[in-house]
């Protein structure tokens, strides 16, 4: 996947945006490591494009404002499986 990184950076914006992925599902999909994303999205396409930018920072706002709840309920789920199994 050779490319720019300029090209980089929008196209995992324009994937966010779509798609509604965090951080590390983004990373996971084009193989890439979490802290490279984050600096493509948050760093680097404040100067590539600034109009991706400010509505890739809105959907990674959100994620962060409902993180504790997926975490909960990600440990719920993990407790029921393992009652199920006793």
């Amino acid at each position: 996947m050779l490319q720019s990184i300029e090209e980089r950076c929008v196209l995992l914006g324009r994937y966010i945006l779509r798609t509604g992925a965090t951080v590390r599902q983004t990373a996971a999909r084009f193989g890439m490591s979490k802290s490279l994303v984050h600096k493509d999205v948050h760093e680097r396409l404040r100067t590539v494009h600034p109009g991706l930018y400010g509505e890739v920072q809105q959907m990674l706002s959100y994620h962060q404002a409902v993180r504790h709840i997926r975490g909960g309920l990600a440990t719920r789920q993990r407790w029921r499986r393992i009652k199920a199994r006793e």
